[in-house]
């Protein structure tokens, strides 16, 4: 009788860090410090809170949500993430992420990125979501080896469909009650997608 040797699953590659911070037109993103928790005082707000995976934040968690995003500044594997601050003026006024998804069978380097964004109330209307996340996507298919994009969200959030699809987004699917909120009723889920060859396209 002989000991059979499972083979080794070839090593993911490490992908580069983001070349951050990014700047736009009017704005800056840039890896969150712990000294930003005060600004991020829209996590208190129920109605921000509203679409987001977990309830509005007590004040004193601000500290905490701060270090979190901070810490995800080099996503490399399937499920690690992204974080920026988005700055005006130099006041934050959101964060935006790109988490990385799969399918990414052994050896390969994830292949889908999935975006999201929060932002204060106080700059609804001035398009600073939409223009951070273009930033974002640009960042996902220029830098990362990523051929499709993508963001969930609740039907419910009309201003976030609207920036997906100032995206080039397609609606693909509109899921029924398949998520359970954070205040225990289920949600309905929309699916908006982006291919590299369309946003490629849409570059000219």
């Amino acid at each position: 009788m002989t000991d059979t040797v499972e083979p080794t699953a070839p090593a993911r590659p490490v992908l580069p860090p983001p070349p951050v911070p990014l700047r736009t037109e009017r704005l800056l993103l840039r890896p969150a410090r712990p000294d930003d928790a005060p600004d991020l005082d829209y996590y208190v707000d129920p109605e921000v809170a509203r679409y987001l995976p977990f309830a509005a934040l007590d004040p004193s968690a601000l500290p905490e949500r701060a270090v979190t995003l901070a810490s995800r500044t080099a996503p490399s594997e399937p499920g690690d993430a992204l974080n920026l601050v988005v700055e005006h003026e130099g006041r934050v006024v959101g964060d935006v992420m790109l988490r990385l998804t799969g399918p990414a069978p052994p050896g390969a380097s994830p292949s889908i990125g999935e975006l999201g964004w929060v932002f204060s109330p106080s700059v609804a209307g001035r398009g600073f979501a939409t223009e951070a996340a273009r930033a974002m996507a640009r960042l996902g298919f220029e830098h990362y080896p990523l051929h499709r994009l993508m963001a969930q969200l609740d039907p419910l959030n009309t201003a976030s469909a609207r920036i997906c699809e100032r995206l080039g987004m397609k609606h693909e699917a509109h899921t029924r009650r398949d998520f359970l909120s954070h205040d225990g009723t289920w949600k309905d889920t929309a699916v908006y997608g982006l291919l590299r060859e369309e946003w490629e396209a849409e570059r000219g």
